[in-house]
């Protein structure tokens, strides 16, 4: 043996990345099904470290459907800091998967970054909330972790990827125009006038298609955090004021204290979609919310297009959206699917989760 092998330090072997999961809503026990499906098909896997909700964090030790099933179980719990900063500490190579709508959540996706630790989200505060944060996620990139956000517009259709690739392929992007909502696209399909509008919100919110609290979707607001993801990732460093918002919600249903409290007064919803549905159905045209940007600003609202209109067809929680480009000026790029549904949503997850580990394994040596 050589003096120089005698004197070289024994490589000190990196930890495996694991996963973290927050959030056990209908979006994380999607995650868990499927993640167990994929391994049990054989798929190299990270392991779960922990799935934590607002209440408590549990160890998974290899059972995430079991530690899921006691998250959920887990009492309400006053204030303190979060059971997930409270854990097991996150390190470098790890990967959060965050399947919450918080905003504190959201604020720890830029230090994540900067610690080395991927981050997978379908939660829309990181990058389609404010500016300094969306930034702040892009600058710490740096750090050579990913950011996986396809979950955040369009439950992982390849939206924020082809526009991403136009922009760095030289195309500059004139306008982005879409149904960018399925809950509400699921909504406005289904609403003939046989049943209230209010019912099929319920019936929405219990398929998971909604926001847990779906004034969310019926203010605008989900479309303008989607919206604004889909300006920044094309270049336009907008504020949130600048995406103006025509909401269907009547003033006192959009000022209830809570979700529990708003569900009463959803039939307040039914004359005002009433009378929007028979204007359409007399114009020969289909209801649909809208989210567009374009030269002229940014604006979000409800549309009664015309059959031969791009956005006009589809059905269920299809998302449709038309890009507008140099290459697409005359004709624009249309990309149609579903955008709805915690299955769709968590497949996005993983598919962004084992984008990271690759990345991971591979800047480890590891094949």
């Amino acid at each position: 043996m050589s003096t120089v092998a005698r004197l070289r330090p024994a490589a000190r072997a990196t930890p495996a990345a694991r996963v973290a999961l927050l959030g056990t809503g209908v979006v994380g026990a999607a995650v868990v099904e499927r993640y167990q499906r994929l391994q049990r098909s054989g798929v190299a896997l990270p392991a779960f470290a922990w799935i934590s909700n607002s209440r408590v964090q549990v160890a998974c030790d290899g059972a995430p459907d079991a530690a899921i099933a006691q998250a959920r179980s887990a009492p309400r719990r006053a204030g303190g800091v979060p059971p997930w900063a409270e854990g097991e500490g996150l390190r470098d190579g790890d990967i959060v998967i965050d399947a919450t709508a918080s905003d504190t959540v959201a604020d720890w996706h830029p230090e994540w970054l900067l610690r080395g630790i991927h981050v997978v989200t379908a939660n829309k505060l990181g990058a389609g909330a404010a500016l300094a944060r969306a930034q702040a996620i892009a600058d710490a990139q740096r750090s050579g972790a990913r950011y996986g956000d396809a979950a955040t517009v369009g439950a992982g259709l390849p939206l924020l990827r082809q526009v991403r690739d136009l922009v760095a392929g030289g195309d500059r992007i004139h306008a982005v125009e879409g149904v960018l909502s399925g809950s509400l696209a699921w909504l406005l399909s289904r609403f003939d006038g046989r049943q209230p509008f209010s019912a099929l919100v319920r019936e929405a919110r219990d398929a998971g298609y909604t926001e847990p609290d779906p004034r969310e979707d019926l203010s605008g607001e989900d479309v303008r955090r989607k919206l604004l993801i889909l300006a920044r990732a094309a270049g336009l460093s907008l504020e949130r004021h600048d995406v103006a918002v025509a909401p269907l919600l009547p003033p006192a249903l959009r000022d209830a204290a809570d979700a529990r409290s708003a569900e009463a007064l959803w039939p307040l919803l039914d004359p005002v979609l009433e009378a929007h549905r028979l204007a359409a159905e007399r114009s020969g045209g289909t209801l649909c919310f809208l989210g567009r940007f374009d030269a002229d600003g940014a604006r979000v609202g409800l549309h009664a297009l015309p059959p031969s209109h791009p956005l006009a067809a589809g059905d269920g929680t299809d998302n449709r959206v038309a890009i507008f480009s140099d290459r697409y000026r005359t004709r624009p790029l249309v990309i149609q699917g579903p955008g709805a549904g915690a299955e769709v949503t968590a497949a996005a997850l993983l598919d962004d989760a084992l984008r990271s580990f690759g990345t991971t394994t591979a800047n480890r040596g590891v094949h």
